[in-house]
């Protein structure tokens, strides 16, 4: 077994032994936090008469050859050992016995006191001091600040006989004000700090960072705030779930007018599917989540990750569930040095300038969004082109994003944004698009827009050295550019009045456009980022809209997440707001761009869902294989004839490969294949054409959306969230033992043939799929009003109440609610969900259920109820409709919450 040497801020994983390399002392205190750490040693080097104190972090301290390493050459020899147990004797069982022990032999005082503000009966029942004592030894560091912690090391001293002077804990606030080298005791004190009529944005961190003075990052975000006119508004709270803490946050950010809040704590507020509150819903504004890493500077610039499965998990994935927007990572647990004293290398907090910076423009440039009238911001439109060719320009998957953009361009306009020469449709905006220059280097257009090389070349000389040389090394210079022509980029982008409508570059040229798409190293060509610097630096844009999954900025070589400068989204995007219509359905991609492209989604609805059905050859397949079985009854002398044919028209279709039928397979295993495959074909939820970005769906599009929504079960899947055609077959009484949603197709029916079901449809009846068909064609009939429900049927009654309330409702207002949700991220505001069937801000129209699971921006749009299907049910949905075309692996869910990563 070899000892290492202990790595300050470093997390064991208690796969090798430390040796923290101490000498013995009178009072030993163990903490996993590493700022409590500091504090104690900035509070000893303060005091007089300061006791002989070693500190150790218990992080440090998970390989049990590490603890009795520590044991015996350190707390054996001490007279007081205080440990700070966050998560109580389960935490660090191991040391906690041990640690028992050995005070018990050695005749060394023992207290062990919570990591947390709620009291531990079984932490004070192990320790050897009296609990008055942990009580006092416990409020100490409950309160924290330098005066308490004087006082914890006087009274410790006290308890091993030492006369040192010691107060009893004085209480601090659960959350105040804070300003960086000035008391303040209230709003009216900050503003003494304030420039006059500039815009106020809430910082809120943790007490804890206040009590042990680790500030420095807080301090470097105010300053860079200041320097850009902006007001800071630094909160600190124990926990934005304390009650109290919320009250003071949510009153103090009213109070003061925020308009934005930079937030740092980690964690969720929320609850998916639920709706719950959150201290800044009042506020109508974005909430940036900014991250202060537990990890070291040096193990991010190294990390493709960006950051460690902790601080991915606390504060980002989770962190999304409130629908903060990501602002990335501004500092690091650094080392502080060695402190003779107290024999412990400290570790604090060490902001990165540059990340500061991007985090504060980033913030100016939401606050200047939302400082503009409609009439004078400008914004850009891009549309995807994926693969590079002409018959592709403004493709999304699942969106008619020409049709999406014509409808959002007119919702701007009547919005009072200024956009002037609009087309009379879509298809308008991609003629026009495509009578410039577009990704097809074949051939040359007139049109588009220039952007000189000089220009150019200011933009790009402003961009991080590792960034130019590598775009320089794999393209060559600037004027090498395919699209530089008379001295100038020529760019595909027209005008629209102060609305850009652009088409987003290849990432390189004459590259295979599939492969090269996603590909992580793949650096983009001078071309690509003077499109952006364009529309940065030439237009100056106040927001970016990227139409429709999905582009390929999200996907230009960088780290995952918690990007540097030196990363190509964060260095071509800049901090201009971006915003995103993105389906529904893919939250791991949609995840993509939110946290490399800072994006703010807007979720777009799915393509209408329809059944699958026959045709063509699948239908003749179907036609012959019931004449097969019917014959079987009938005319057997038929069967060997119908069963050539059925085979040798699978063989051609490629139908027997596709479901398994071997080469010398006995025929009638495979009929029965074939006809199970023919069934489960016929019932698969495929799309109807293209969901239109801000357009209802209607007529039989908007009906089979509904049957296809009620299919699955949805929420707690009982009542009216149950699935409609299971609640058909309980209550036609089709038999305990069938589930319409998970059955063999092929197998015969022998249940019972209520006339309901008989009278649907007049095609034979010999399979658990013929008795599904029944089903679904029933429930199509009942969404429709065609068909009425039989008041007896109470769990069918039961879903289509819910329909009626909630969905159809829901589902017809989704057209407004995208276009909503679209304009008030442009305004610089977001709008909460609110309580189930609560209507949103006044708009009746729109019924949230709580926040879409979905959605990376949960908490910032009011999302139509029937896309808030909720994630157990949203798995059900993706994997009944699309697993068998492959497009939905199941890890998109684990990839949505950050724990892939």
């Amino acid at each position: 077994m070899h000892l290492l040497a202990a790595r300050p801020g470093a997390v064991s994983d208690g796969s090798e032994a430390i040796d923290l390399g101490q000498t013995p002392g009178d009072i030993v205190f163990l903490s996993a936090a590493d700022s409590e750490l500091a504090g104690l040693a900035a509070a000893r080097a303060t005091m007089a008469d300061a006791p002989d104190l070693r500190l150790a972090s218990l992080l440090q301290l998970s390989h049990h050859l590490s603890v009795d390493l520590y044991l015996d050459e350190v707390v054996r020899h001490s007279r007081l050992v205080i440990a700070r147990v966050i998560g109580g004797s389960g935490y660090w069982p191991y040391g906690i016995e041990q640690l028992k022990a050995v005070c018990a032999e050695a005749g060394v005082a023992l207290a062990l006191i919570p990591g947390t503000d709620q009291p531990d009966p079984d932490l004070t029942e192990a320790s050897s001091v009296p609990p008055d004592a942990c009580h006092r030894l416990w409020q100490y560091m409950v309160q924290g600040g330098p005066g308490n912690l004087r006082s914890l090391l006087g009274y410790a001293g006290s308890l091993i006989g030492r006369d040192a002077p010691w107060e009893e804990p004085r209480p601090l606030v659960r959350a105040g004000l804070y300003w960086p080298s000035a008391a303040v005791a209230g709003l009216a004190d900050l503003r003494r700090h304030w420039q006059p009529a500039r815009p106020v944005a809430a910082l809120v961190f943790y007490r804890a960072q206040f009590q042990a003075a680790n500030l420095a990052p807080i301090d470097a975000i105010v300053a860079a705030l200041v320097a850009r006119g902006i007001n800071a508004l630094p909160i600190y709270v124990a926990s934005l779930k304390d009650p109290v803490c919320a009250e003071t946050v949510a009153t103090l950010t009213a109070e003061a007018g925020a308009q934005i809040v930079l937030n740092t704590t980690a964690f969720a507020l929320s609850q998916p599917g639920a709706a719950v509150s959150t201290p800044f819903d009042h506020l109508d504004c974005p909430v940036i989540q900014v991250v202060l890493s537990g990890s070291d500077e040096a193990q991010w610039r190294d990390n493709a990750n960006g950051l460690s499965a902790r601080d991915i998990a606390m504060n980002v994935a989770l962190p999304e569930v409130d629908g903060r927007l990501l602002g990335g990572v501004v500092s690091f647990k650094d080392d502080a040095g060695w402190d003779p004293a107290t024999q412990c290398r400290l570790v604090r907090y060490r902001p990165v300038p540059d990340r500061v910076d991007a985090v504060a423009d980033q913030t100016a440039r939401w606050l200047r969004l939302r400082g503009k009238a409609p009439a004078e911001r400008r914004v850009a439109v891009v549309l995807a082109n994926y693969p590079n060719r002409d018959g592709r320009l403004g493709n999304g998957v699942g969106l008619d994003t020409p049709a999406g953009t014509w409808q959002m361009l007119n919702a701007l306009r009547s919005a009072g944004y200024a956009v002037e020469d609009l087309p009379s449709d879509g298809q308008g905006l991609i003629e026009r698009l495509g009578a410039g220059p577009t990704n097809a280097l074949d051939v040359q257009r007139s049109g588009g827009e220039a952007y000189s090389l000089a220009a150019y070349r200011r933009f790009f000389e402003r961009l991080p050295d590792a960034v130019r040389s590598a775009v320089t090394d794999r393209w060559g210079p600037p004027e090498a550019d395919p699209f530089v022509r008379d001295g100038s980029f020529r760019l595909a982008a027209f005008r629209l009045g102060n609305v850009v409508i652009g088409l987003q570059p290849a990432r390189g040229y004459n590259i295979d456009p599939v492969r090269s798409y996603h590909d992580p190293d793949l650096v983009p060509p001078h071309g690509y980022l003077a499109f952006y610097g364009w529309l940065r630096d030439a237009i100056d844009v106040d927001a970016i809209v990227h139409m429709g999954k999905h582009g390929n900025l999200e996907w230009l070589p960088g780290k995952s997440l918690a990007l540097s400068r030196d990363c190509f989204p964060d260095a071509i995007l800049g901090p201009v707001p971006h915003l995103y219509p993105f389906i529904v359905n893919d939250p791991g991609e949609g995840s993509q761009a939110k946290r490399r492209a800072h994006a703010v989604i807007v979720d777009h609805l799915t393509p209408p869902l329809t059944r699958a059905e026959t045709y063509g050859p699948l239908a003749d397949l179907e036609r012959l294989v019931d004449e097969y079985y019917e014959a079987a009854g009938v005319d057997p002398r038929r069967l060997a004839l119908l069963r050539e044919q059925i085979l040798e028209l699978s063989s051609a279709t490629g139908l027997d490969r596709d479901c398994g039928i071997a080469a010398n397979e006995d025929a009638g295993e495979a009929l029965a294949k074939l006809d199970n495959y023919l069934c489960e074909l016929k019932e698969m939820q495929i799309r109807d054409g293209l969901h239109v970005f801000g357009v209802s769906p209607e007529g039989e599009q908007r009906r089979d959306l509904l049957v296809a929504l009620l299919r699955v079960p949805r929420g707690s899947g009982r009542g009216g969230d149950a699935s409609l055609i299971r609640a058909l077959a309980a209550d036609l009484e089709l038999g305990e033992g069938f589930d319409p949603l998970d059955c063999t197709m092929g197998a015969p029916w022998s249940g019972p043939r209520p006339p309901a079901l008989a009278s649907v449809d007049d095609a034979p009846w010999r399979t658990n799929g013929d008795t599904v068909e029944r089903l679904e064609l029933l429930a199509r009939d009942l969404v429709a009003g065609t068909a009425e429900c039989d008041s007896t049927w109470r769990r069918t009654t039961a879903v289509l109440d819910t329909l009626e309330t909630a969905i159809r409702p829901s589902v017809d207002a989704c057209g407004d609610a995208e276009l909503r949700a679209l304009l008030t991220g442009l305004d610089g505001r977001f709008v909460q969900p609110g309580p189930s069937g609560a209507p949103t801000r006044g708009r009746p129209d729109v019924l949230p259920t709580g926040r879409n699971f979905y959605s990376v921006d949960t908490r910032t749009v009011p999302t139509p109820a029937a896309w808030q299907l909720g994630w157990a049910s949203a798995m059900r949905l993706v994997d009944h409709h699309r697993q068998q075309e492959g497009a939905w692996p199941r890890r998109m869910a684990i990839s949505a919450w950050g724990t892939a990563n």
